[in-house]
């Protein structure tokens, strides 16, 4: 009965070895420059497409592909990636959030970021977008 309950140990050590080494998602080290605007950063790993949207308050928008950006069913807001928005120059709008939809503001430019599991969406706002 040990020699089962040790190696069952072993197993599971291995196991939560393995889990715990393991990367989420794909690691950035680099930023590259937004296709709908050159003042916003996206991981310089994430493919980008294009994104329909039928929303009179958007501008342009632009879908990206990055597996694990958003965690587990996209719950997960990429916190790294966010500070690196941050350290743009961009002011995160905590008021304005709804789910996965996030608000940035630089100057009187406002960039809506949709946060998924394997990618994300970036809308530019037209300049009549309602702050309030």
């Amino acid at each position: 009965m040990k020699t089962y309950k040790g190696r069952f140990y072993l197993l599971l050590l291995v196991v939560l070895c393995l889990v715990g080494c393991s990367p989420s998602g794909d690691t950035t080290v680099s930023y590259k420059k937004a296709g709908i605007n050159e003042e916003f950063p996206v991981p310089a790993n994430a493919k980008s497409s294009d994104v329909q949207f039928d929303n009179s308050t958007i501008k342009k928008g632009e879908k990206y592909r990055l597996k694990n950006i958003g965690g587990e069913q996209g719950l997960y807001p990429p916190s790294e990636y966010f500070e690196e928005i941050n350290s743009w120059g961009w002011e995160l709008l905590k008021e304005k959030q709804m789910g996965h939809t996030n608000f940035f503001k630089k100057g009187t430019t406002i960039i809506s970021i949709v946060i998924h599991e394997d990618d994300f969406e970036l809308y530019e706002m037209k300049e009549d977008f309602p702050l309030h």
